[in-house]
């Protein structure tokens, strides 16, 4: 009961490569929409730096996906007072150094 669960949405007309807003039949057998607590919005922009934050400050190597669960988790822990955030770096960034990411 003490665990929240947040999911990450792309904010309209933002391509992140890793999140989607999926249709009904696209989803997942695992997922289950009853688990996730809270879904909140990511831009593009806002994944994009985050994930170059990462590697940069943590050194952990990502791509938008990761940057986009990252800001979100940053988001959170500016808002409570205390707790454990954990966010999956659900992709590697070595397939993203010849784009503009990095």
């Amino acid at each position: 009961p003490n665990i929240r669960i947040v999911g990450a949405e792309p904010q309209e007309g933002s391509r992140i490569p890793g999140i989607r807003k999926w249709s009904p039949e696209l989803l997942p057998g695992i997922f289950d929409e009853k688990r996730v607590d809270e879904k909140r919005v990511v831009s593009e922009a806002q994944a994009a730096q985050a994930a170059r934050e990462l590697a940069q400050k943590e050194g952990i190597m990502s791509g938008m996906s990761a940057g986009g669960a990252y800001f979100i988790a940053k988001s959170i822990a500016a808002e409570i007072k205390e707790g454990l955030i954990v966010f999956i770096v659900c992709d590697r960034g070595d397939r993203y150094l010849s784009t503009d990411l990095y």
